[in-house]
């Protein structure tokens, strides 16, 4: 018995995996939520669970005092803290460590050495692994020190992970900003704003290799993660093992990573990631002290249950591999299910989720981390990853395929997601031929698009409005569709429906079958077959799939094939009168700026009697762990800001109120 009890201090799908593996360890789980949280997945799976009071994540997710609280109430031997929060916090493992309880991740000391970029950096360097050379500071000593260094800089959080606030700065002007905003949002999220300028390698490539090191000096690797396609450095794709490397280059990153952990002292999983040039020389960029939100691609080709490993280590066991027991098998690949929004540059997409259904496969294949099972709400206060898909096969190419059938099968409505984007990614010819870097989806941005645009003409939106009809009438009066259609065509009523922009007039006939008349185009649709949340039939001897849901604003959600329109019946809306107050409202909100997404106001850069240019930046909202920039829409006069720094804002709530165009 490893524990009998341990409490999970996260939320979201971690905390949900983390249940998973305790559980067949026979370990007692408790899980803490905030209120928002109070009917999440994680909450409802662990065998018991405590609320943490407060809205902010200060008072719940990241409040030490009431996490420990709850362990000792609880009588819990140990915690894991999950990635994120407090994972990485030196504090949190000393009090964990105080309070006689046992943290499930290294010592204090090491995530102390390691959280810090520029400690890191110089422990590394006295081992002779190599490492790029950088500037640490106060905002103008920063500056300064970077003069006559070449461009282009990464700016980064140096007591921070996971990409947030990183910054690609091109020209000295850029760099005083740049260390500003990456600042800032270091303070936010890590409590420490102190900010690392280093060399920028073009074209980078981004690896990583898992160690796990035991409380008796043994450590191992399990080979290495290619985490080169980013976004904003946020890792979306995570494969394993990679497809850049030698045998000879896969033995000498393990050799260093293993090297690293030994001569810290280090215990418990942990991540080293580097950055691999073009002429595939590797430097150490920086060491992850917790399980890695792509953990599963190693556990996929290894065989191994990392979580277990950890809790096993920290209880006291001996590691029970030598490196030679470690083989891998096949190749798996990781995608970010995000809620964001690709047409919008990645927006987050908040919101509630109206239908969850993920693609069906062989465990062993096909695994899905995520903490929905069913409609949800994605809050804007979290990050916007909401599940991670995660395929097997016997090689690079069979896995790639795997991943694109299982995309193609994964539904989610209410939100926009990123799951066509990720589709058309690794659809690419570059990708299939590993022609890649940290920098592909900004070199490839606008084929990508085109890719996506592409994808979604390739079911005609006469084929979603018939799909939404059929549903429609099946849904709204009648339990037998054929009655209700044989009602419309003797009433001779139109069907007025918007998609894609466009508006469809749908005149629905026949008995057995279905023809409909769009925009004077005659479509013919047999063997219909309606089923909770699919609608299905012939077209030209194909059969047509499609999953619908109600949206929460009235109309449907209807996809296919990973394409995915809201469609309303505009019809219904015949007839109604605006009065003149509303048409003042609609008006008064053409002259403003609203919010696109829930979140606060972090700064602000207006005032009222300011004369602001199309394109300048009005203020900064913040909104799932990401700095949104809220831009002018066009030339004009500020009249009123109607917001403060600190504030929370609804989506659509008025920002700046704008006079007329100057």
């Amino acid at each position: 018995m490893y524990y009998k009890r341990l409490l999970i201090a996260n939320r979201g799908e971690i905390a949900v995996r983390i249940i998973r593996t305790a559980r067949t360890l026979g370990i007692h789980t408790i899980a803490v939520y905030s209120l928002v949280d109070r009917e999440a997945r994680h909450v409802t799976e662990a065998d018991e669970a405590y609320a943490l009071l407060g809205d902010r994540l200060a008072d719940n997710y990241l409040n030490i005092d009431a996490l420990l609280d709850v362990a000792i109430r609880a009588e819990a031997e140990a915690i894991h803290p999950g990635y994120g929060f407090l994972a990485e916090n030196p504090v949190f493992a000393q009090r964990c460590q105080d309070a006689g309880i046992d943290f499930v991740g290294p010592s204090p000391e090491a995530i102390t050495l390691m959280g810090n970029k520029v400690n890191a950096r110089n422990f590394v360097k006295s081992l002779e692994i190599p490492v790029l050379e950088g500037a640490v500071g106060e905002v103008d000593e920063l500056v300064r020190q970077c003069n006559g260094l070449a461009y282009p800089l990464l700016v980064k959080a140096a007591a921070g992970g996971g990409g947030k606030g990183m910054r690609i700065v091109e020209r000295p002007g850029e760099l005083k900003n740049a260390i500003a905003s990456t600042s800032r949002e270091a303070q936010t999220y890590f409590g420490d704003g102190s900010v690392l300028v280093e060399k920028y390698i073009q074209n980078p490539r981004h690896i990583e290799v898992q160690v796990l090191a035991d409380k008796h000096g043994n450590a191992i690797h399990l080979f290495e993660r290619e985490c080169s396609i980013q976004r904003r450095f946020q890792k979306i794709v995570e494969e394993a093992p990679s497809p850049t490397l030698s045998e000879e280059l896969r033995q000498k990153m393990g050799v260093a990573a293993v090297r690293l952990v030994r001569e810290m002292g280090y215990c418990n999983a942990g991540t080293v990631e580097f950055l691999v040039d073009e002429k595939l020389n590797f430097y150490f960029l920086e060491m992850n002290t917790r399980i890695q939100v792509e953990h599963p691609v190693t556990e996929m080709i290894t065989g191994l249950d990392l979580v277990e490993e950890q809790l096993a280590i920290a209880s006291g066991k001996i590691l029970r591999y030598k490196q030679k027991d470690i083989l891998r098998k096949g190749h798996a690949i990781e995608v970010r299910i995000y809620a964001e929004d690709p047409d919008q540059d990645f927006m987050p997409s908040p919101g509630e989720i109206t239908l969850y259904q993920e693609p069906k496969g062989p465990h062993e294949r096909i695994r899905i981390d995520s903490a929905l099972h069913g409609p949800d709400r994605i809050h804007p206060d979290f990050d916007p990853m909401i599940a991670k898909l995660v395929v097997w096969d016997e090689n690079r190419d069979l896995a790639r395929e795997q991943l694109h059938y299982a995309l193609n099968n994964y539904h989610i409505h209410g939100i926009t997601t990123n799951i066509l984007y990720l589709r058309s990614l690794i659809d690419t010819n570059w990708f299939q031929e590993n022609q890649i870097s940290t920098l592909f989806c900004e070199h490839h941005a606008e084929e990508l698009m085109q890719r996506m645009n592409e994808e979604r003409e390739r079911v005609p939106g006469q084929l979603f409005a018939i799909a939404c009809v059929l549903k429609d009438l099946e849904h709204k009066d009648s339990q037998n569709i054929w009655e209700e259609m044989g009602f419309w065509r003797q009433q001779g009523r139109v069907f007025t429906l918007e998609v894609k922009g466009r508006r469809l007039n749908v005149i629905v006939n026949g008995t057995g079958f279905c023809d409909f008349v769009i925009d004077d185009s005659k479509i013919r649709v047999e063997g219909v077959h309606i089923e909770d949340h699919q609608v299905s039939f012939e077209l030209n001897g194909r059969r047509m799939v499609f999953q619908l849901s109600e949206a929460c604003g009235g109309g449907w959600h209807v996809d296919s094939g990973g394409i995915c329109h809201h469609m309303k019946r505009l019809d219904v809306l015949e007839g109604e009168d605006w009065t003149d107050a509303q048409l003042s409202a609609s008006d008064n909100m053409n002259k403003g700026v609203v919010a696109p997404l829930p979140g606060k106001v972090v700064q602000i850069n207006v005032k009222a009697g300011q004369i602001v240019q199309k394109g300048d930046v009005l203020l900064i909202v913040e909104a799932m762990k990401m700095e949104n920039n809220i831009l002018s829409p066009r030339d004009a006069e500020v009249a009123e800001v109607r917001v403060e720094v600190g504030q929370q804002v609804e989506n659509n709530m008025e920002l700046v109120r704008l006079e007329a165009d100057v």
